[in-house]
């Protein structure tokens, strides 16, 4: 299996990186060949070195190879320290004697990026469609780790296409999800993942009018209340005193209108419920997509993704 390109803590467990620390021997027939290895960090100490378990022995992985960027400044030291307690990429350097005469690795977790960035990350084209974790969040998307620690920005307006107010709302730091590459600037790459959530019609498919159903209020206007049924389906529901944004809901479907990509919905309740994001379900399975049209064919408004060109109207 080619884990080479998977974002850290997808090698940890494998039985080919459980083998490596088995022994000295096996970590040292890693080393001679340069395989890229996965432990967890257990402590940075006050110079900023990463101590790593090994099982068999301690890694250390100095200042310097904790990540690209940080021997040139261009990166801070919170790189370092955010990985203690979590799994780290590397490879084996060699091996040296500690104070106390026990035999430690020397890893550098800079060059397993370095050869990913090499090997995976800069063959990458806008629409290619990858394996990422979320390493944390912000109020204008969240950050997902590519390959080896290397950390891209999904938009939050990229997250679906029903609009939220957090990324907190659909993803947790952790999750394991699929983005596809919006864009590529100057090597920098943003990401999608709304394309892969399916379109109008794949939504829609799985209810019909007449039912009630469960929905999340999304946003409330003077013309109606948005209620959200899936990460990538709203409908519009008739103005309903006391109602406010966040609210689980339960609402009537009045009728579905593909020719004006419409729902029109009733509520019946709304109520208040603490919630957990949980992992997307992908309509998408493919490896690359060029193109992605949300809208219905029959739809005059057409909203479309080019991937080819990384020109967006969605």
């Amino acid at each position: 299996m080619q884990m080479n390109d998977k974002p850290e803590g997808w090698r940890i467990d494998t039985p080919e990186n459980r083998a490596a620390m088995q022994s000295p021997s096996a970590l040292a027939d890693a080393c001679r060949e340069e395989r890229i290895l996965e432990a967890r960090a257990i402590v940075c100490d006050s110079a900023h070195n990463l101590i790593t378990d090994l099982g068999c022995m301690k890694g250390i992985i100095p200042r310097e190879e904790g990540a690209i960027g940080i021997r040139e400044g261009t990166v801070r030291d919170i790189a370092i320290i955010s990985r203690v307690n979590r799994p780290v990429c590397f490879v084996i350097k060699g091996f040296r004697k500690d104070p106390a005469g026990k035999t430690v690795a020397v890893l550098s977790r800079r060059e397993a990026q370095e050869r990913c960035q090499r090997d995976f990350i800069s063959q990458l084209v806008p629409g290619d469609v990858i394996d990422t974790r979320v390493t944390h969040l912000e109020s204008f998307g969240a950050f997902a780790d590519i390959g080896c620690g290397i950390v891209s920005l999904l938009p939050i307006d990229a997250i679906s296409v029903s609009r939220i107010e957090h990324p907190r709302e659909r993803l947790s730091a952790g999750m394991d999800i699929r983005s596809v590459v919006k864009s590529i600037d100057n090597g920098r790459i943003t990401l999608s993942q709304k394309e892969l959530l399916g379109t109008w019609e794949e939504n829609v498919s799985q209810f019909s009018a007449g039912e009630t159903v469960a929905g999340i209020v999304r946003s409330v206007e003077p013309y109606g209340i948005f209620v959200e049924l899936t990460p990538n389906l709203a409908g519009l529901a008739e103005v309903k005193e006391g109602v406010i944004p966040g609210q689980q809901a339960s609402v009537y479907i009045k009728s579905i209108l593909p020719a004006r990509m419409k729902i029109k919905l009733i509520i019946i309740d709304t109520f208040d419920y603490q919630y957990r994001p949980e992992p997307p379900r992908y309509f998408f399975t493919g490896s690359h997509i060029d193109r992605f049209v949300y809208s219905p064919p029959s739809c005059e408004k057409q909203v479309i993704t080019e991937f080819s060109s990384s020109e967006s109207l969605l």
